[in-house]
C-alpha cells in the first residue's frame, strides 16, 4: 500500500536479490523452482536420469541436481566473461566450480558429459539479459566440456584413492592431509571437493597436514625461483641505497647514453654491480630483458652484462672489469649496446601487434599470460583452448605484417589509468598498475607497457611465427622473430629446402612432388620387404615346426624385431599339429625378446607360459589371450628363460 516499515538496521543489505525476488513474483517457496534455475534443474535430470523432488532440501540425488544447475550457470557466466579454468586466481575458483559439478554428476551415475547440455540450457535461459552469451555459446561450451573431459581421465582414479584410504582410516575418521595433497596435486581434486566428499561418509580432513603440504610446496617453488645471487645482507644493503639517495632516474626512452654519477658498488665472486643515479640501461621488467652496454669513468671501463631492479625503482648494472676501477662518486659515460637495443625495440613491439592479430583471428578471449622479448626472438603465452591451425597461423602472420607495411606512428605516452581503459587500453585482470600509467599505441595495438620500442610499425620488419604450442591446459605459446632475424630464419629455411631438393634430385620449386614421389617409391619397396619377409618366415615356421615335440615348440631365434619374432610365432602355431610356441631371442639392439603363442582350442593362456620366463632376464610383460609378449634387458639369461618356459609349457 506504500507505506514503509523501518529496518532495526538501516542501510544494511536485506539479501533481497535477483533470484529471490523471483520466488516471490513467480510464487514458489524456493529460488530453485524459478524459471532461472528449474530449466537447468530439468536439463541435469534429463542427462543424468536423476529425479528432482521440489521441496525435498535433504535428498542427495536433488541436492546434485541443484549443484549441477547452478554450477553449470556461473561456469557459463564466467566463460563469457573471459576467465579460463587455471590452477591460480579467478582461473582457479572457476575450475573448482567446473570440477564439483562433474563430482555430483559422476555421484549420480553417469558416465556421459553433462557440461555440453547443461551450458547450452544455461545460455538458453540467460541470454536475453546477457546477448554475449548467446554469440560464444560454442566457445563457451567448447572450454567446459574439455575441463570436463580432463577431469573425467582422472576422477575415476581419484576416488579409488581416496575409497582405499578412508578403509584405512575408517576409525580415526580423519584422511590424511598427505592424502588430500595428492589427490589436490596429482589428480586435480581441489581440497572443498575432497572435504566434501570425505564428509558424506562422516570423516574429515586434516587441513593442518594439507596445509603443511601446501607450505611445504611454496617453499619448495619458492627456492626453485631463487638464484640472482642477492643475499639478505645485500637485499638490506639495497633498501638503505634507496633510502639515501632515492630511485634511479631512467633516460632510456629518449637516449641510447648519458653521463651519470655512481652511487654505488658491490662486489661479488663473479660481478661487480654498479648503481647509477640515472641511467640509459632499461632493467629487466614486463617480459623485456634487460640491456647491455658499457659504463666508462676517468679510471676504468666496465661491461655491463645484464640490468635488472636490486629493489624496485632502483636499477643494478651487473658489470665486470674491462680495463681500470670504477668507483662510487665517479662521473662515468653510460652507454647501451644500440645495436642489440633496436633489436629488442623490434621484437618488443612486434608482440604487441602479434597480441593484437591473435585476438582479431582468434577472439577477444585471449589474454597475454607471459612474455619474453629479447634481441633474438620474441615468445607470448596466451590463453586459447586448442592448438593453432596452419590457416590460423598463416592469417595471424598476414594481420600483423600488414600492420608493419602500413608504418604507423608508435605513440607512448603517460597518463592516468582510467582514462588509459576508456581510450581502449588493454590491461589485464590481476596486473598491478599504478595512477600513472604508460601507454603504447601501435597501428591497431593499445596496450598498457612500460618497454622500448620503435619509432613506427615499418621499423619492426618482417614478423614471422616459427614455432606454436601447448604450455598447459588452455595455455599456449608462440615464439617469433622480427627484422634482421626474419632474413635469417627465412635464408636457413631456404637453405635447407635447397639441400632437400638436391637429394631427391629436384628443384625447390617442384620438391613437394619429389618426395611424395619417394614415399611412394620407399613404401612400395617396403610392401615388398614384408611380403619377402613373409614367405621367408614360412618356410622358416616349417623348419622351427620339425623340432616340435608333442605338438611344443621351444626355441632361440635371434636378431629378429619383437614384431618379427612374434610374426614368425604365429606362422609356426599355424602349422598342422602345432599346439605351443615359446621363441625367444635377441634383439638387434642387445634387448631380450620372448613371444608365447598357443592355440585357442587347448585352453591354455599363452601370458602363463613366459611370465617366469621374463623375470630371468629382467623383463616383464604378458597378455591373457592366446598371444603374449615380453622384453627384458639381461641376455646372458635368455637360454635359462627358454627352459623355464619349456617347463611351463610341459606342465
Amino acid at each position: 500500500d506504500g507505506s514503509r516499515t523501518p529496518l532495526p538496521k538501516p542501510s544494511i543489505d536485506t539479501g533481497a536479490g535477483f533470484e529471490r525476488i523471483l520466488a516471490l513474483i513467480q510464487g514458489t517457496d524456493s529460488v530453485w523452482e524459478t524459471d532461472a534455475l528449474m530449466p537447468l534443474i530439468e536439463a541435469a535430470q534429463s542427462v543424468t536420469g536423476g529425479r528432482y523432488i521440489v521441496g525435498d532440501y535433504e535428498d542427495r540425488t536433488s541436492f546434485s541436481l541443484r549443484v549441477l544447475a547452478e554450477h553449470a550457470r556461473s561456469s557459463s557466466m564466467l566463460v563469457g566473461d573471459g576467465v579460463f579454468p587455471s590452477n591460480e586466481g579467478r582461473g582457479y575458483v572457476l575450475r573448482r566450480i567446473i570440477r564439483r559439478a562433474i563430482r555430483h554428476a559422476y555421484l549420480l551415475g553417469t558416465e556421459k558429459l553433462v557440461m555440453p547440455t547443461l551450458v547450452d540450457t544455461a545460455i538458453d535461459t540467460m541470454a536475453s539479459a546477457y546477448p554475449t552469451l548467446g554469440a560464444q555459446r560454442d566457445f563457451i561450451q567448447g572450454v567446459l566440456t574439455r575441463e570436463e573431459e580432463r577431469f573425467r581421465q582422472t576422477l575415476k582414479t581419484g576416488v579409488g584413492i581416496l575409497e582405499s584410504e578412508l578403509e584405512q582410516v575408517s576409525t580415526t575418521k580423519k584422511l590424511s592431509g598427505s592424502t588430500a595433497f595428492l589427490l589436490h596435486d596429482t589428480y586435480g581434486f581441489p581440497l572443498e571437493v575432497t572435504e566434501e566428499m570425505v564428509l558424506e561418509r562422516g570423516f574429515s580432513v586434516d587441513r593442518d597436514a594439507f596445509d603443511a603440504e601446501m607450505r611445504a610446496q611454496r617453499e619448495r617453488a619458492k627456492a626453485a625461483r631463487k638464484g640472482d645471487g642477492i643475499d639478505q645482507e645485500v637485499q638490506e644493503h639495497y633498501r638503505q641505497v634507496l633510502e639515501e639517495k632515492g630511485t634511479t632516474d631512467f633516460v632510456g626512452y629518449e637516449s641510447d647514453e648519458c653521463t651519470a654519477t655512481v652511487i654505488d658498488v658491490v662486489e661479488t665472486d663473479d660481478v661487480i654491480d654498479v648503481l647509477l643515479d640515472r641511467t640509459p640501461f632499461y632493467a629487466e621488467s614486463g617480459g623485456q630483458v634487460g640491456d647491455t652496454g658499457w659504463i666508462t669513468g676517468p679510471d676504468g671501463r666496465i661491461e655491463v652484462l645484464d640490468t635488472t631492479y636490486a629493489v624496485p625503482g632502483l636499477r643494478r648494472h651487473r658489470c665486470r672489469a674491462v680495463d681500470g676501477e670504477i668507483r662510487v662518486g665517479d662521473v662515468v659515460v653510460a652507454a647501451i649496446d644500440s645495436g642489440r637495443r633496436s633489436a629488442i625495440r623490434r621484437h618488443h613491439t612486434a608482440t604487441h601487434v602479434l597480441h593484437w592479430a591473435l585476438r582479431t583471428v582468434l577472439g577477444d578471449h585471449v589474454k597475454q599470460a607471459g612474455s619474453l622479448v629479447d634481441d633474438n626472438r620474441l615468445r607470448f603465452d596466451f590463453s586459447h583452448f586448442e592448438a593453432l591451425s596452419a590457416e590460423e597461423i598463416a592469417r595471424i602472420e598476414t594481420l600483423a605484417n600488414e600492420q608493419t607495411l602500413q608504418n604507423s606512428p608508435v605513440d607512448a605516452f603517460e597518463t592516468s589509468k582510467d582514462e588509459a581503459l576508456a581510450s581502449g587500453a588493454i590491461a589485464f585482470f590481476g596486473d598491478k598498475y599504478g595512477d600513472r600509467v604508460r601507454v603504447l599505441r601501435a597501428g591497431e595495438s593499445v596496450e598498457l607497457c612500460g618497454g622500448t620500442h620503435v619509432s613506427a610499425t615499418g621499423d619492426i620488419g618482417l614478423i614471422k611465427i616459427i614455432s606454436e604450442g601447448s604450455i598447459g591446459a588452455n595455455l599456449r605459446r608462440v615464439e617469433a622473430v622480427a627484422g634482421a632475424r626474419s632474413l635469417d630464419v627465412l635464408q636457413s629455411r631456404e637453405s635447407t629446402l635447397s639441400q632437400v631438393a638436391d637429394l631427391v634430385g629436384a628443384t625447390p620449386d617442384a620438391v613437394l612432388e619429389a618426395v611424395e614421389r619417394k614415399l611412394s617409391e620407399l613404401k612400395s619397396s617396403q610392401d615388398e620387404v614384408k611380403r619377402l619377409k613373409a614367405k621367408l618366415a614360412s618356410g622358416q615356421a616349417d623348419e622351427i615346426a620339425a623340432g616340435a615335440s608333442a605338438g611344443v615348440v621351444v626355441q632361440r631365434v635371434d636378431s629378429l624385431q619383437p614384431g618379427e619374432l612374434r610374426d614368425l610365432a604365429l606362422a609356426v602355431r599355424q602349422v598342422s599339429g602345432i599346439r605351443v610356441v615359446v621363441l625367444g631371442g635377441l634383439t638387434p639392439s642387445g634387448g631380450v625378446s620372448l613371444v608365447a603363442a598357443v592355440r585357442p582350442d587347448t585352453g591354455l593362456v599363452a601370458g602363463d607360459l613366459i611370465k617366469e620366463a621374463a623375470k630371468a632376464v629382467g623383463g616383464g610383460g604378458g597378455g591373457k589371450g592366446d598371444v603374449a609378449t615380453a622384453g627384458g634387458k639381461q641376455p646372458e639369461g635368455l637360454d635359462r628363460a627358454l627352459e623355464l618356459a619349456a617347463e611351463a609349457a610341459r606342465a
